[in-house]
């Protein structure tokens, strides 16, 4: 049996690594010429530091192999501030304190839905990074709803213009953040809080308001019955005149012979009106 020279061997052995390394190098180009963005995300594309303008939809995209891809979320996201241990980004209680009009404190538990714009993820990536909802969304929120809330009296922002108030929030919100790459959808205004003898005076007043328009309807429904029945009674009186203008004493016999016709057995004479004395035919 032929043995193989030790020389011959360790070239062997070096042109058999030489070929590995160049495979796993070839390996390792191909597999970074081409990546998948998940679904729900966009791919922020950065080169030696430097991020480019063009994002990657979600899918297959072959792409240059020294590119590396940060992946985004566009979908609906929500960042909750409130005032329940936990219930929020933030670990402790979050709620936002704004002044009202009169200048009474009020805290607010608050929710913002919202989605990264595709076409501006690049730039939110290089200005901000990817803790923009805690740099830009919280900050500008709590500023907003402030801003807000400083525009009602407590009885409305706590009442009837609740609704008002988280709407002109959204609209401020979508003004503000929409341009920066960040498209508001919603503010969900959950909850108002009060000190509580302010929140049990509010409520009593309230309550009373209820009950005065509740008085007022009543009034109002009572009136207008009174009304029908004074028109009812108009009605019933001109009818009666009417009827007794034409109740004469021709009209009124004729009622009679009338109300005859449907008794059984009933003979009618005809009487002169001036003596009543029967008129029969040929007399």
């Amino acid at each position: 049996m032929q043995t193989l020279d030790p020389t011959h061997l360790r070239r062997y052995i070096k042109s058999g690594g030489a070929l590995f390394l160049v495979f796993l190098v070839a390996l390792v180009f191909a597999i970074s010429c081409w990546t998948i963005v998940s679904a729900g995300h966009t791919g922020v594309q950065t080169l030696f530091g430097k991020v480019k303008d063009e994002e990657l939809s979600s899918g297959f995209h072959i792409k240059n192999p020294l590119v590396h891809i940060t992946e985004l979320s566009v979908r609906t996201e929500d960042y909750t501030m409130s005032v329940t241990q936990g219930e929020g980004e933030k670990t402790g209680p979050d709620a936002i304190s704004a002044l009202t009009k009169e200048g009474l404190n009020v805290v607010l538990d608050i929710t913002v839905l919202y989605h990264l714009q595709e076409d501006k993820a690049s730039d939110m990536y290089r200005d901000v990074g990817l803790d923009y909802d805690n740099v830009v969304i919280r900050p500008l929120t709590r500023s907003t709803i402030r801003e807000v809330v400083a525009q009602y009296d407590v009885k409305d922002i706590y009442s009837e213009k609740r609704g008002e108030a988280s709407q002109q929030i959204l609209e401020v919100l979508q003004s503000k953040l929409n341009p920066r790459g960040i498209e508001v959808e919603d503010v969900l205004l959950r909850n108002v809080l009060l000190p509580e003898n302010l929140a049990s005076s509010i409520e009593a007043k309230l309550q009373a308001e209820q009950e005065s328009q509740r008085y007022e309807f009543v009034l109002e429904k009572e009136k207008k019955e009174a009304e029908r029945k004074r028109l009812e009674a108009e009605g019933q009186r001109d009818a009666q005149q009417i009827i007794n203008q034409s109740l004469t004493t021709r009209y009124l016999e004729y009622l009679y012979i009338e109300s005859l016709k449907d008794r059984e057995g009933t003979i009618y004479v005809p009487t002169n009106p001036s003596n009543g004395i029967p008129l029969l035919r040929g007399l």
